[in-house]
């Protein structure tokens, strides 16, 4: 069969005969035999690829199961070892020599999720977070696990563990005084969230990546698989599960789970694909199953924690969740927070990951109040397993992060979205040069209000969960007093591991590997079909065909999918809605309510203390006041400002600023004194600018800073025009000392970008006199009273 090639000339001839003519009625199929022969071929390859798949999983196995990772490494530090053992260890990953690693640049650590499969997706290829890091320089260290955990392992252990790891990292980089990175994949985000609340003087900036932290927010719609828990009565059966393992829950439960969120993907495209595509797609295909196919298995104390704390009881956000005898507070977190969510995520939509935000602060303004900086970063389509391993969000979205670092760190407190913007076909900004790359990133504003918007249903069927929490609490009360006793005498560890072998997922790869009877024929086929490939074209009618007939087994899977979702959402509903359940559950007061209220409480005595202290200070504090007056005016920061503030506080400014003046500090206290007091603190500023010189200086090196264009050549910027003219300062004069600041950093080796035009200057129009601005927003001030004052409405 798969020598058989029609020549040519045959075909043409064929083509040729009435027979074939659309005329007669006879459908257009092509070269029926040329077409049978490719399938045929390519049956025989998709087989064999199936085959090493099995063969790979038991390879697999037969290694201990190591962490799927592109890139050499060495053990630094094993949890075995420890006097409190667990099944995690510490990695030192080794750069290729074209990667360098640079001394001063921090270490970052990768956390992978323990979540039913293997550690490696982080590392899983060299354009990943990882190979992001290892590019800019920086030493990588990765969190990896093995298959079994260690006996009486409990989560407080593993994070008791993962602290001593970074307390290791930071002992061997004693020339960077800059704390590590760390990012927590899927469900090592909520894990290092939480141990960023428990040791937050171990951490720099934290990015947590597709991680579910709200595990009750979302909608039908987004990701109805937080609704399955309630038709099964709660945390009870992963309590049972896990004792029929004796104590030991596996890890294929889980994936299971995932896999029954898209039947389609599951049954058909994963495989149609391949077969579709076998002679390109086999090799990607193989490497993502060797890591889909590893199972791993936790303790019963460690599933059941996480199953009651975070997927049923959703309590992490609400600081509910105890390590020991203490609450984990996640507005202890003091590091930088970059959140990192996608539309395209099923698993961890954007609620999911945002909404733990609104329910720990309730208010945007207490977020910089208490001096915490929160930033987060939305794509558009990716899936969640794209968010880790897609090689084009690794060079673009995990590369800005990895090369942000120092302005993630330098960014006023407060909340924020980070956007990225491509340079190609734009033409060449200002200071081009202080951002190189292909994208040029701002962080704008947020509010709770924005958060919020995110989800299209809102938020008052969390209420619901509440009720299903409790319904939850009472059947594994019930279990864990009259079942589990009997469940425990009869579950032994042989028949647990024998149980294990014999899953589903597990067999699908060990049955149909080189042990396979059939396994040497189709070894012969497959080498047949490679000698002797015939593929058809992409038009080929019956390959046409073929695809529409695929595409419509999908449409039919995404069908029942739908609708097998929407009767679980309505029964879900049905049972614990305010006429089910939820008529004798009564729902607890929402936790965004009660994150609110205790903000305004703690923004009244922020306020008052920041009142005390609002004439304090002197040239530096008023810069950096209207610096973040001015930014929340525009409702963005630029990464290029930043950057250029750092070159602009080498220059001489003022007698009274020191050169060793703590910019960035100065600049999160002042936001903070900002977020309570907008109004009071720009009346301040005659206080801390006594005479003209000085007030002139100051708002020209703020309009520098910000880089307001239009502020240099013509002043229309509402902060620095309001202040101008409440000052009684010349803006002629705070418009040459603006040039002349950013005309001494000008680098005149500095070339424009290629393939960008460069950008066309404008001549700089004469300066117009200042009017008071009509509308300022947040911390902008508005007119002034008759005394020159921001008023107290203006707030």
């Amino acid at each position: 069969m798969a020598t058989r090639k029609t020549p040519a000339a045959t075909r043409k001839d064929e083509a040729a005969t009435p027979q074939a003519a659309p005329a007669l009625g006879i459908p257009q199929l092509g070269d029926v035999n040329a077409y049978l022969t490719d399938a045929m071929q390519r049956t025989f390859l998709f087989l064999d690829t199936l085959l090493d798949r099995g063969n790979n999983y038991l390879e697999h196995l037969d290694q201990g199961t190591p962490p799927l990772l592109k890139f050499e490494h060495e053990v630094v530090m094993d949890g075995h070892d420890l006097p409190n053992p667990c099944n995690y260890a510490l990695l030192r990953l080794q750069p290729p020599a074209s990667m360098p690693v640079k001394p001063e640049a921090r270490p970052v650590v990768v956390v992978d999720p323990r979540a039913g499969h293997g550690p490696g997706i982080g590392g899983f290829k060299f354009d990943s977070e990882v190979g992001m890091a290892m590019r800019a320089g920086h030493t990588v260290y990765f969190v990896t696990f093995r298959p079994e955990p260690e006996d009486g392992q409990t989560l407080l252990t593993v994070m008791d563990t993962e602290a001593l790891f970074i307390e290791e990292v930071i002992r061997r980089h004693p020339q960077c005084p800059a704390k590590p990175v760390v990012i927590g994949n899927c469900q090592a985000g909520w894990a290092m969230m939480a141990l960023n609340a428990r040791r937050p003087e171990l951490f720099g900036p934290l990015m947590i990546v597709g991680a579910p932290v709200s595990y009750w927010a979302g909608s039908s719609t987004l990701n109805p698989m937080r609704y399955s828990g309630a038709q099964l009565g709660g945390s009870w059966l992963a309590s049972m599960t896990s004792d029929l393992g004796a104590d030991r829950f596996d890890g294929a439960y889980l994936v299971e789970n995932f896999e029954k969120l898209n039947p389609a993907n599951t049954l058909w495209n994963k495989y149609y694909n391949l077969w579709a595509g076998v002679d390109t797609e086999a090799e990607r295909f193989l490497e993502f199953e060797r890591w889909w196919g590893g199972y791993f298995r936790m303790t019963g104390s460690e599933i059941e924690s996480i199953v009651e704390n975070l997927f049923v009881g959703n309590k992490l956000a609400r600081g509910a969740m105890m390590a020991g005898d203490k609450a984990i507070d996640l507005r202890n977190i003091t590091s930088p927070v970059v959140v990192f969510a996608s539309w395209g995520d099923n698993i961890t939509p954007p609620p999911q990951a945002l909404n733990w935000i609104i329910d720990t602060w309730g208010d945007e303004r207490a977020i910089a109040a208490a001096g915490r900086t929160i930033i987060y970063v939305l794509h558009e389509s990716v899936g969640h397993l794209g968010i880790f391993v897609g090689g084009s969000i690794a060079l673009k979205e995990h590369d800005q992060l990895v090369t942000s670092l120092d302005v993630i760190e330098s960014l006023p407190a407060g909340l924020y979205e980070m956007k990225l913007e491509a340079k190609a076909g734009k033409d060449e900004q200002r200071w081009d040069q202080l951002e190189p790359g292909d994208y040029t990133v701002h962080y704008q504003h947020r509010t709770m209000d924005d958060i919020r918007k995110l989800n299209p249903e809102g938020r008052e069927e969390e209420e619901m969960f509440s009720t299903i929490a409790q319904w939850s609490e009472f059947n594994a009360n019930l279990y864990k007093t009259y079942v589990r006793p009997w469940v425990k005498m009869s579950a032994t560890r042989d028949i647990a591991n024998t149980m294990v072998k014999l899953n589903p997922l597990r067999m699908q790869r060990q049955l149909f590997s080189d042990s396979f009877f059939m396994a040497p024929f189709i070894r012969q086929k497959a080498a047949e079909a490679r000698a002797q490939r015939a593929a058809v074209a992409d038009d080929h009618p019956l390959k046409q065909f073929e695809k529409k007939m695929a595409q419509q087994i999908t449409d039919e899977l995404n069908l029942y999918r739908d609708r097998r979702d929407e009767r679980t959402v309505r029964m879900t509903r049905q049972m614990f809605g305010p006429k089910g359940l939820g008529a004798w559950l009564k729902p607890h007061e929402p936790d965004a309510v009660v994150a609110h209220e205790r903000a305004l409480r703690e923004l009244d005595v922020y306020r008052e203390k920041a009142l005390a202290h609002i004439a304090e200070g002197g040239f530096a504090e008023a810069v950096c006041r209207i610096v973040v007056a001015g930014m929340i005016s525009i409702g963005a920061f630029e990464r290029r400002s930043l950057r250029l503030a750092r070159l602009l506080a080498q220059l001489p400014m003022h007698a009274s600023v020191s050169p060793k003046t703590n910019w960035v500090q100065l600049l999160k206290d002042q936001a903070r004194l900002t977020a309570v007091a907008p109004v009071e603190a720009l009346n301040a500023l005659e206080q801390l600018l006594p005479d003209t010189a000085t007030r002139e200086r100051a708002l020209a090196v703020s309009a520098a800073v910000m880089m307001i264009e239009p502020t240099l050549a013509n002043p229309r910027s509402e902060i620095i025009e309001f202040l101008i003219g409440t000052l009684g300062v010349d803006p002629q004069r705070v418009i040459g000392l603006a040039r002349k600041l950013t005309d001494a950093l000008e680098k005149p080796e500095a070339k424009p970008v290629a393939a960008r035009k460069p950008i066309a200057r404008k001549a700089a129009a004469k300066p117009v006199a200042a009017k008071p601005a009509t509308k300022v927003k947040k911390a902008a001030a508005k007119p002034k009273t008759a005394k020159g004052k921001a008023t107290a409405k203006a707030a």
